[in-house]
């Protein structure tokens, strides 16, 4: 059996993600709420390798609702440095990817049904 060639960097064992792996949590902001209200535009936190295909499968899974937009952006991680009595602590806040999902015009998503 033949196997088929591989590109440079590309990788045979890549697989895709489970559904609920892709969706972290929402974002729930006076930005986002702002968005949801006007422009039908739902923020979340998700994987860092979530594609923009798994995302937008994700939410119509989950949430029943059709999506017709998926814009994601990384937030870089941060040094962090807090005075204690100890002295200074000085560590690193975490990268993380955002998508804002904009859904069909009659559609919408009850993100506070489960606070």
């Amino acid at each position: 059996m033949l196997e088929p060639r591989l590109r440079w960097g590309q990788n045979l064992n890549i697989r895709a993600m489970k559904l609920a792996d892709v969706l972290i949590k929402p974002i729930l902001s006076e930005k986002a709420n702002a968005q949801q209200d006007k422009l039908h535009r739902y923020a979340f936190k998700v994987a860092k390798k979530a594609n923009k295909l798994e995302i937008k499968k994700a939410v119509e899974d989950f949430y029943g609702v059709s999506v017709v937009d998926v814009n994601t952006s990384t937030s870089p991680g941060k040094n962090k440095t807090r005075y204690t009595k100890a002295g200074f602590i000085k560590g690193q806040k975490s990268s993380f990817k955002k998508a804002f999902v904009t859904v069909a015009e009659g559609d919408s998503i009850d993100l506070y049904s489960n606070i």
